[in-house]
């Protein structure tokens, strides 16, 4: 449409945006060198210098991708300015002059391509911050492979034809095709409904929740939250979803604890969400279901372990007040202590270590002590935690802060 219009400012942001594809390795080279030859065949003053624009931007690039197909791009040019200078030198064809000052620079530049020769202004470090970025996201899964430029201007292209492998690679009709979309658009819809059974009731929140659900793993899980790009206060929904789908589950699945911890590591705001989003629940204790207790236990214990929590963040609980501790919480720290204190010894050692040493947590640890004590090693009928509890009151005496 822009080149009908013969609108150059368009085009060359267009064919900038094209060539920054190419380099970024979303579209192959063979795209690009497609397009390059349409335009050789004509070479109009607009040809010209879009030529020149993915020249100057992925030339280099693409010599090094494909070097035997820059050789036959260069001698089709040279070719062709050979053959027009055999003609006349008035022009009515809307052909560019070959004596232009673009044609010129242009001749120029694939001189300069050819010999290898890089210009000043090309700075090829400068992309490798990106594609570090782009490989962290996992762009493979976007990328565009085996596409011809007669494709891109195909009017009746169908359905999902920019895909070269997968689906339209493996489908041999369209019923097959057909029932692949199907099935992904009732999967959808299904967490969709699940996302509204849930209480996900925003769409920030739904579209964390069908991520956590859907992902194949963790670091698929975590690679696609930060694709969502949150900005301001939207991202503490993040471990709030977490938590509220780790309750929900019938049996604790440590899939939320791993996925909360690597965002904590990449990011400390999400521990202060995390902490937060725990006191909050700490409050709904005494109404709250058994297993979402139990659930809720398990995963502030291994949380602690991952060193995501700190046990600072009991500090809101009055552990060795009878009156605050009723049965409900005294079974919820029960069970939260006993997990943590099945971890291996040195582990236990420094995450008690870590509320030594300030004076404002005092109570905190007389009430850890207290509380353990009472409410742990004396249900303990195996005495399998008593050696746990002696590794932790001796950690919460270590004044010096050493950690194992």
């Amino acid at each position: 449409d822009e080149y009908s219009k013969d609108d150059g400012l368009s085009v060359r942001n267009l064919m900038l945006l094209f060539s920054y594809l190419c380099i970024f390795d979303v579209i192959a080279c063979d795209l690009v060198y497609d397009l390059l030859s349409v335009l050789s065949e004509r070479l109009t003053e607009l040809d010209v210098s879009t030529v020149l624009t993915i020249l100057q931007c992925c030339g280099m690039k693409l010599r090094g991708d494909d070097p035997g197909a820059m050789k036959d791009f260069v001698l089709s040019i040279q070719n062709l300015v050979r053959q027009s200078k055999l003609r006349s030198a008035g022009r009515e064809d809307g052909k560019a002059d070959l004596h232009s000052k673009r044609m010129e620079f242009m001749l120029e530049t694939i001189c300069d391509i050819k010999n290898n020769k890089k210009r000043s202004k090309e700075d090829p470090s400068q992309h490798t911050r990106v594609k570090k970025w782009l490989q962290k996201l996992k762009s493979e899964d976007i990328l565009l492979r085996g596409l011809k430029w007669s494709k891109l201007l195909d009017p009746e292209k169908k359905g999902q034809w920019w895909l070269s492998g997968d689906v339209s690679s493996t489908a041999g009709n369209v019923e097959d095709v057909a029932a692949v979309i199907s099935k992904e658009v009732v999967e959808a819809q299904k967490l969709v409904h699940l996302a509204a059974a849930q209480r996900m009731n925003t769409d920030i929140r739904r579209a964390i929740f069908c991520i956590i659900m859907s992902a194949e793993d963790y670091v698929d899980a975590f690679d696609k939250i930060l694709r969502l790009d949150l900005s301001g206060k939207q991202d503490r929904e993040i471990m709030r979803v977490i938590v509220d789908c780790c309750l929900q589950e019938k049996t604790f699945n440590k899939y939320y604890t791993v996925l909360a911890s690597k965002l904590c590591s990449h990011d400390k705001n999400h521990k202060f969400s995390l902490q937060y989003c725990i006191w909050d629940r700490f409050k709904e204790l005494d109404e709250m279901e058994l297993n979402r207790s139990m659930n809720l236990a398990k995963l502030v214990a291994e949380m602690l372990a991952s060193f995501s929590l700190s046990l600072a963040a009991l500090k809101v609980v009055n552990l060795a007040n009878p009156v605050e501790m009723t049965p409900k919480k005294t079974m919820h720290f029960r069970m939260m202590f006993e997990t943590l204190m099945q971890k291996e010894d040195s582990l236990m050692w420094n995450v008690f270590t870590r509320i030594v040493g300030n004076p404002e947590l005092e109570l905190l640890r007389d009430g850890i002590v207290m509380f353990v004590r009472q409410h742990v090693i004396a249900k303990d009928a195996g005495k399998e935690l008593a050696g746990k509890f002696k590794i932790a009151k001796k950690a919460l005496d270590n004044s010096a802060g050493v950690l194992m």
